[in-house]
């Protein structure tokens, strides 16, 4: 049996009126720091979005969610976020903001693959039609 790691993880999410607090559930970001490991995944369905919010930009926003995916990766095509170490990534993605897109608290748990574990969180918590455990 493989030795489990922590693991921390955030939903991000949709929130078109922030005075309203409702929001949808669009991704995931999740950081082991056993594994250097730090990836989102996310989906824009966007008929969906329509249906929540109908002034939505959906290119707008699509933009913004790919630059999570461009900080997560890191690099110089991240901008000057991309260029901290990943730790540093992870809480500057996580931090709490008022704008359309926002992640929930982060929370805990142990993982001996987080890309799998990633995988389980995302069918979970944001796509729509799927059994739950």
């Amino acid at each position: 049996m493989q030795e489990k790691h922590l693991f921390e993880y955030a939903v991000i999410r949709v929130v078109p009126h922030v005075e309203r607090e409702e929001f949808l559930n669009v991704g995931v970001i999740l950081y082991c720091s056993k594994f250097k490991y730090l990836d989102t995944r996310f989906e824009i369905d966007e008929l969906r979005l329509r249906a929540f919010c109908k002034k939505l930009d959906c290119q707008d926003f699509l933009h913004h969610i790919q630059s999570f995916e461009k900080i997560c990766k890191g690099g110089a095509d991240a901008g000057p976020i991309g260029k901290l170490p990943i730790a540093e990534r992870f809480r500057w993605l996580t931090a709490t903001r008022s704008t359309i897109l926002q992640t929930s608290k982060v929370h805990p748990g142990l993982c001996d693959d987080p890309a799998e574990m990633l995988s389980k969180l995302f069918a979970r918590l944001v796509l729509i039609n799927q059994d739950q455990d």
